[in-house]
């Protein structure tokens, strides 16, 4: 069976100010590092084969530090970076609809759309399924990525799902079967679900 591991990348200024990053190449700030380092370490003590990240700055430096922690290789894959956020990016929510009002979200903002992210994310995922078949993989990705591609993963679209920075989701992609739901256990010195 083929065990995907999903993490948000660290968390970043613009995360902390509540605006879209989307395509905006933002990296990690001190704590976005400290809290990758520490996730790095709860994976050092786990079996993985290979780390795949979205080339994005933040996503791509935290998975450095995984891999820094664990020695696996790292493989850029352009399919699993964050849905463009259009004319938004670089906005709060406040900004938002200042701007274009409050409903806003009904508007066309040259946003990337759901349908085109959950294709190059499956498009992705398969792909492994054929050439890492039996392999344990950590994908290092973004919050609104990782959400549309573990409902489509679980075929059920009303799957609640909510992606915290650092936070590790994994799924067993031939079962079908969330093993981990975003699980920050490390944050708090804890491993798999229970505090140590």
């Amino acid at each position: 069976m083929t065990i995907i591991g999903f993490v948000r990348h660290g968390v970043t200024a613009w995360n902390k100010e509540g605006r879209a990053q989307g395509s905006s190449n933002i990296p990690l700030d001190e704590e976005g590092i400290e809290t990758a380092k520490k996730l790095a370490l709860r994976l050092a003590n786990e079996e993985w084969d290979v780390i795949f990240t979205s080339p994005m700055t933040r996503a791509r430096q935290t998975a450095n530090l995984l891999a820094r922690q664990s020695g696996i290789e790292v493989v850029e894959d352009d399919r699993l970076r964050e849905r463009s956020g259009g004319l938004i990016e670089g906005t709060t929510e406040s900004e938002r609809q200042q701007k274009w009002g409050p409903q806003w979200r009904e508007l066309d903002l040259q946003f990337e759309t759901a349908e085109s992210v959950v294709a190059r994310g499956l498009e992705f995922v398969n792909e492994q399924i054929e050439k890492n078949r039996h392999q344990r993989l950590i994908v290092v990705s973004h919050g609104s990525f990782i959400k549309r591609i573990i409902v489509a993963l679980m075929e059920d679209e009303t799957y609640t799902v909510k992606i915290d920075n650092t936070s590790l989701t994994i799924i067993n992609i031939e079962e079908k079967s969330c093993l981990l739901l975003n699980d920050t256990a490390h944050l708090a010195g804890g491993i798999n679900g229970n505090p140590v």
